[in-house]
């Protein structure tokens, strides 16, 4: 060990990464201090020895053949609670398989077992129990065999003279088709998906222009994308109500448009009929009245036929005018309809633009964040699980728009948003509450929690830069966190995190603080 102090070897470490130009990661930066330190540089994750286990354990059975690739998917995510789950699965179906080897280790297997502490022992399989009677409903009732295999597992369980063994073996069975019956159910949700998107896409096809309905349809496709969840799933439901609903008003409200376009049509060849009717008859009358005219021979043979002549004309006149009044009012009537349908088809385009989520970073607008911030403030005070809202905000993001101008200021929030999208859990929210200020909903989250959440988001950051042309930009952000009362409006929790974030600010930037 050197004889230098931590804070020297941690400002050499800061010397050393600029002077070989490495990007300022945690593993970069351990490295280096280790070297400086002379300290044994020991992998944070040992992939190699993991991987050396896994391929040493045998596979005598179908339940050790999964337990091995979910091992192996474990180490190759870097999972230690993964690693641990299929470690703990894999001795289960050992268990299993030993039984099955010779009375001998049987015996030797529950004489073991007999010598545990009874309370322990019928507390842990009381839990058990628990754990496989709140999985059953997830499952699904389709497969009768696994129902009655699951009903004979839980009365083993809860019955104090069931040997560990033998309820061990059940478990063992049972976890074996378990794993077949979790499948088939993500494999039913895999294609529920895949029809509802068929359904989506089908209903822009089936429309004659559904320039309109693309803000909704996009937003279902979105919201039914993996993974899923019950918000997720209810986003999903209230989106397509919506769709449906306006589809339904705008096609009554054509269809009625093309009832009076059709009707005023008729009108029009009715009139015209009679117009050719009229003219017909007038032109008759004017060939007449040559004729008669022909053959005049004083003043008093003329003067009947022009009298018959100018009736005719005026005749002839009222009709026209009045088929042009009608057709002046058939006009007037068509151009409101089309007026009409104009108005609707931009009220459809504002309500469309409404229910998409934020277009330049993908995250929910202000509209969508108050919904989702309604239902997980019901969920907090009906299951009273903790949640958390954060408040981040970019730093020097003025700067960089006058710096670079404001396109590249446009893709540090979409590239924010895409890291902050990757590094959430699935039931994490992320929306975007104005100019450079992102706003985070953090379910079953405490306080501690919820900061360090925001921090790993901050460690991202520092690894993936963005483009500026050829330059790399790395941006970073300042947070304020807090965990919401139960009685708490969710404004006033945002405004405690404005304030924290506010703090972080003055504090030096690239901060994350609770409030």
């Amino acid at each position: 060990m050197t004889e230098n102090k931590p804070f020297e070897i941690a400002r050499e470490t800061l010397k050393q990464l600029t002077i070989r130009k490495l990007a300022p990661t945690p593993v970069n930066y351990q490295s280096i201090f280790n070297e400086i330190a002379k300290i044994p540089n020991l992998p944070v994750f040992p992939d190699e020895q993991l991987r050396k286990i896994a391929q040493a354990l045998p596979l005598k059975n179908p339940g050790q053949q999964k337990q091995k690739g979910l091992l192996d998917s474990a180490i190759g995510q870097r999972n230690w609670q993964g690693v641990e789950s299929a470690l703990l699965g894999y001795a289960g179906f050992v268990m299993s398989s030993a039984t099955s080897q010779g009375s001998v280790d049987a015996a030797l297997t529950k004489s073991i077992i007999t010598t545990a502490p009874p309370g322990l022992t019928a507390d842990f399989m009381r839990q058990i129990a628990g754990l496989v009677e709140n999985a059953l409903p997830a499952l699904g009732a389709d497969d009768a065999r696994f129902s009655v295999q699951a009903g004979e597992l839980l009365t083993a369980l809860r019955d104090p003279a069931t040997e560990l063994t033998a309820a061990k073996t059940m478990l063992a069975n049972f976890s074996h088709r378990l794993s077949f019956a979790a499948e088939d159910q993500a494999e039913v949700k895999s294609t529920l998906l895949k029809l509802l998107q068929l359904i989506v896409e089908n209903m822009g096809e089936l429309s004659l222009d559904d320039s309109w309905l693309k803000g909704q349809t996009e937003a279902l496709r979105m919201a039914a994308a993996l993974p899923l969840t019950l918000r997720r799933l209810d986003e999903v439901e209230r989106l397509l109500k919506d769709v449906l609903f306006k589809q339904k008003d705008a096609k009554g409200r054509a269809m009625e448009a093309q009832d009076e376009l059709r009707k005023m049509l008729a009108t029009f060849i009715e009139r015209l009929s009679l117009m050719t009717d009229s003219s017909s008859g007038y032109q008759g009358k004017m060939e007449e009245s040559v004729r008669l005219m022909e053959q005049a021979r004083s003043l008093e043979d003329i003067a009947p036929v022009l009298k018959e002549v100018i009736g005719a004309t005026r005749l002839m006149t009222a009709d026209a005018l009045a088929v042009r009044d009608e057709l002046q009012t058939m006009r007037e009537k068509t151009q409101a309809t089309d007026a009409e349908l104009s108005k609707l088809h931009q009220e459809l385009d504002r309500v469309s633009a409404q229910a998409l989520h934020d277009h330049l970073t993908g995250a929910l607008n202000r509209k969508g964040l108050d919904e989702a911030l309604s239902r997980e403030l019901s969920g907090l005070r009906r299951k009273g699980n903790p949640l958390c809202v954060a408040l981040l905000d970019i730093d020097n993001f003025k700067k960089l728009n006058d710096n670079k101008g404001h396109a590249t200021g446009d893709v540090a929030l979409a590239h924010l948003a895409q890291v902050a999208r990757e590094c959430m859990r699935p039931q994490d929210t992320l929306a975007r509450y104005g100019g450079e200020e992102f706003v985070l909903l953090l379910p079953d989250t405490l306080l501690e929690q919820g900061i360090a959440a925001m921090t790993r988001l901050q460690r991202e950051l520092t690894k993936r830069f963005f483009l500026a042309g050829t330059e790399k930009l790395l941006i970073t952000f300042s947070a304020g966190v807090a965990q919401v009362a139960t009685d708490e409006a969710g404004d006033d929790a945002i405004k405690r995190a404005d304030q924290a974030m506010y703090l972080a600010k003055r504090a030096g930037k690239n901060r994350v603080l609770g409030g």
